[in-house]
């Protein structure tokens, strides 16, 4: 569900806490596998042969270090993201560093010219993806007061809908092909006429019975994910 706590960076401001920095305690052996097979348990697992009191930036790039090691550009992960998994675990976070580590990785993230290939507004659950990682930029850029930022984001999503644009009035897609690319245009213009809105309208959308009735396999394949 999308909602107000949906962004990590909400669900932060929740369980924060501040504390001093450790010292970093990694495993001695640079030869070291790990046994997690998926991003999350691997962050856990990392974050246990840390071995800190509390995470902060230090540790956040430590653990975004292995995922980049072990899965490739798969493994790219957010130090929000991070952090919210290892809070759930029962880590303490740096309130602070989380923070900064995390605007500091999506403005750079903003800036690399593979930015837009990362968001795939191709089908309606890969679109839902992206359109979360754009809320959490945005809410990261407008909670640190970064106009700038906000802007490149904004014309990212500009080019998108332009993309979509195409792909609707499309002459060789086939016809769910078209219908998803108008409900994610739609999306979109939501997002930048309303983006304080947005959450909760796509919330409500995704729950509608006009939406239910048209992308079905779309409604099945969320709650196949869920459960």
């Amino acid at each position: 569900m999308v909602g107000p706590s949906w962004s990590p960076i909400a669900t932060l401001r929740h369980i924060v806490k501040e504390d001093s920095p450790v010292q970093l305690k990694m495993p001695k052996s640079p030869e070291r596998r790990w046994k997690s097979r998926t991003k999350q348990d691997l962050i856990i697992e990392v974050w246990e042969e840390l071995d800190c009191e509390s995470v902060g930036s230090r540790e956040l790039e430590q653990i975004q270090k292995v995922l980049r090691e072990e899965f490739g550009e798969g493994g790219r992960e957010s130090p929000a993201s991070i952090a919210r998994t290892v809070a759930d675990e029962g880590a303490v976070l740096r309130h602070p560093e989380v923070f900064a580590c995390d605007l500091k990785w999506r403005r750079q993230d903003l800036e690399d010219r593979s930015f837009p290939d990362r968001l795939d507004f191709s089908n309606l659950s890969s679109a839902f993806e992206s359109v979360v990682k754009l809320e959490e930029s945005r809410l990261a850029f407008q909670t640190h007061s970064d106009p700038q930022a906000l802007e490149k984001l904004r014309s990212v999503v500009v080019a998108s809908r332009n993309d979509l644009s195409l792909r609707a009035r499309s002459k060789i897609l086939e016809a769910r092909e078209k219908e998803e690319a108008k409900e994610v245009l739609h999306w979109l213009t939501v997002w930048l006429q309303a983006p304080e809105l947005f959450s909760d309208w796509l919330d409500l959308r995704r729950r509608s019975p006009e939406f239910r009735k048209k992308f079905p396999s779309h409604i099945q394949l969320a709650a196949d994910e869920r459960g």
